[in-house]
């Protein structure tokens, strides 16, 4: 089992990486800070996931977060003014993004894939 602290220190490193995908400093090809910073997003959902409910199994903790992230690209199908407002801030657009694309939820899934077999991996060495 992996413990609370190591999924928050996990989801802090990939806010911090998803958050250099974004940094104009860095030049990136746009696909690729796009979906490299989409598919941190859902491994840093699925670690937020794990910090909450730390003995849930693995398979349903990738479950969760997939529809957690998938609920909230769905979001962007809604446009309420004081919303909007939000997602055209900086922190907005990064917690709930502007656009709908069923390319993010395919790239979310890669994420929260990735997290998932990766904490298998090491809860199994473990046992």
């Amino acid at each position: 089992m992996i413990g609370r602290s190591a999924f928050a220190a996990t989801a802090i490193l990939l806010i911090g990486v998803g958050l250099l995908t974004r940094l104009p400093l860095i030049v990136w090809p746009p696909e690729v800070a796009k979906y490299l910073g989409s598919s941190l997003w859902g491994a840093m959902v699925f670690c937020v996931i794990g910090v909450c409910l730390p003995r849930l199994a693995v398979v349903l903790l990738m479950l969760l977060a997939f529809v957690i992230a998938a609920a909230v690209e769905a979001s962007q199908l809604w446009h309420p003014a004081w919303l909007d407002a939000f997602r055209r801030t900086t922190i907005g657009v990064l917690l709930l993004g502007r656009y709908f694309s069923f390319a993010d939820i395919a790239t979310y899934a890669v994420g929260i894939g990735s997290a998932g077999a990766v904490t298998a991996l090491l809860a199994g060495r473990r046992n």
